[in-house]
């Protein structure tokens, strides 16, 4: 229920309070004064789109702000679900400043302009006269039967598993089409697998064998180098392994003459010992070094086999060859698994599709048996708004493919004359039997529907005398369950109301501004009587506000 709402700096709106109670408030005012501009200001924190143009002093920021009593309408899961401290009464705010940059708040938590709609869909509901168009809106008409025939948690738990189906439905048709362009490049795959196992692939091969490949090739001119070492440490004529012998025979007659902190003797003793192991490891490896041209033959075809491949993949070595040959296993294993999983999800969309019939079947036979009740008091309703032949029948025909609301497409029939059959009523009503039937509609709904305020602009355009007499006392009846507040120019509207505020313009220095004031009960009969005779008011008209006002209290 909104119990205040704040605009600054809006349209002609310099600053306005206006505190609202619950019940039946009405607002009126001269034609051009502000009435609808307070809906746009309202629309704001609703979540509708605004820029700089809405400013009155293009300096300054338009500020707009509505608290909201929020306790009894189940909005403890949608604060949870978008991270909001739940708090009753709950202020939404909405900010545009002079670059036209938009900034909304909840309980003074930044949100997104979406989040606030979301939320104000669920706290008001506001009634233009264009918004009679939505009684040919399916979805629109679905929600008014739903609505009455309680179908609140069989549509809740049928959502769901049109969610969950239409999931199913989308992977099984990207799995489908996967499936189909992947099979073609199984055997691609496929083949170039085996080869790549074939080639049985080991990491850091590639290595080891290009330096046996290169040992190999010099085979012999290894063997002769290693072999004339060989002969430099071991020849007995001038070798370096003789020459050192004499070094540490000569160096043995002089020991005691030499410090004995340099260590020679200890240290040509130790270089013996180096370069004769040394010796002995190059004799050995010259040994060992033969030409084998079998062995080269077979290396360099395994080099052959490694090259092309690392080439056909466009990769660096063996061991990104590796990883590549591991890539298609993954490729030709999902492709295989997609098949697996494929007929999983075919089976899953059978039972799913099972669920979802059943419940659409359901849902359907719950608004069918609704309907009987819906068109007998909506037509007397209409009736009693000044249309005594009025009809008013509902069709339901089933959809070829399930919707996010069942499988149900409704269409509201009407007919206002006798000898009329009821047809589609956006092409058969005038736009006032369409405000009519919105309000015969909305105020079926308001026992009903968790809706806390619903606001209406002129809903009662087009209709005078016992009609619009008629109107004030649904309106009023409307009250009751929930807070409604109604744009008039109707006494017998008016006269209705819990409350009434009067919207007027008024001149301040070089501008003019929106102002609103609530009545007191002796201005409110000056402003009812206004209505009924103009803007000069008689003593008549005085006299038929007060009884106006005294017959709407009962």
């Amino acid at each position: 229920m909104l119990l205040k709402l704040t605009v600054n700096n809006y349209a002609l709106i310099r600053e306005l309070d206006l505190t609202l109670e619950n019940g039946l408030t009405i607002i009126t005012g001269e034609t051009g004064a502000g009435k609808s501009i307070l809906l746009g200001a309202l629309s704001l924190i609703l979540g509708s789109r605004a820029d700089s143009s809405v400013l009155l002093d293009k300096m300054q920021k338009c500020v707009v702000e509505g608290t909201f009593r929020i306790d009894d309408y189940d909005l403890e899961d949608f604060f949870r679900s978008n991270d909001l401290d739940f708090e009753s009464p709950a202020i939404l705010r909405r900010e545009i400043n002079p670059a036209g940059k938009s900034r909304a708040f909840i309980n003074d938590t930044p949100v997104t302009v979406n989040i606030l709609r979301e939320i104000g869909e669920r706290l008001i509901d506001i009634h233009s006269q264009h918004q009679a168009l939505m009684l040919n809106d399916n979805s629109f008409q679905l929600n008014i039967i739903d609505s009455f025939a309680g179908t609140t948690s069989l549509l809740a738990d049928y959502k769901s598993a049109y969610q969950s189906y239409k999931k199913l439905q989308k992977e099984y048709n990207e799995l489908k089409e996967s499936a189909d362009r992947n099979k073609s490049d199984l055997e691609y795959f496929q083949f170039h697998l085996a080869q790549l196992e074939e080639a049985k692939l080991v990491k850091g091969e590639q290595e080891e064998i290009e330096k046996e490949q290169e040992l190999l090739e010099h085979a012999e001119e290894i063997k002769e180098s290693l072999f004339r070492i060989s002969g430099l440490f071991s020849d007995e004529s001038n070798s370096i392994l003789g020459m050192l012998g004499e070094v540490k025979s000569i160096t043995g007659k002089i020991t005691s003459y030499l410090p004995s902190d340099l260590k020679i003797p200890e240290r040509i003793n130790s270089v013996i010992i180096e370069l004769d192991d040394l010796a002995a490891e190059i004799a050995k490896l010259e040994r060992n070094t033969e030409a084998d041209p079998e062995r080269l033959i077979k290396i360099n075809n395994r080099l052959d086999i490694l090259y092309s491949l690392i080439q056909k993949h466009r990769v660096k070595n063996v061991d990104e060859l590796i990883i590549k040959r591991e890539e298609i296993k993954e490729k030709i294993r999902s492709i295989v698994t997609g098949d697996e999983r494929l007929g999983e999800i075919e089976s899953e969309l059978k039972a799913s599709y099972g669920l979802l019939s059943s419940l659409a079947e359901r849902l359907s036979v719950k608004r069918n048996s609704s309907l009987p009740v819906i068109e007998s008091r909506i037509t007397e309703l209409l009736q009693q708004l000044g249309m005594p032949n009025a009809r008013f029948r509902i069709m339901l025909t089933a959809a070829r493919e399930f919707t996010p609301s069942g499988k149900d497409i409704a269409d509201f029939l009407f007919s206002s004359n006798k000898q009329v059959p009821p047809e589609n009523i956006a092409k058969i009503a005038s736009g006032g039997e369409l405000s009519r039937v919105m309000l015969s509609l909305k105020s079926l709904l308001s026992k009903n529907r968790n809706l806390p305020t619903i606001i209406f602009d002129e809903i009662d355009s087009g209709v005078s005398g016992e009609v619009a007499d008629k109107v004030g006392q649904i309106l009023s009846q409307m009250g009751r369950y929930m807070q409604v507040v109604n744009i008039t120019h109707l006494p017998q509207v008016a006269s209705r109301g819990n409350a009434h505020y009067h919207v007027f313009k008024e001149e301040v220095a070089d501008s003019t501004i929106t102002r609103i004031k609530l009545l007191s009960p002796a201005e409110r009969i000056q402003e009812v009587a206004r209505l009924l005779s103009g803007s000069e008011i008689t003593e008549t008209a005085v006299k038929n506000a007060r009884e106006l006002i005294k017959a709407g209290s009962k």
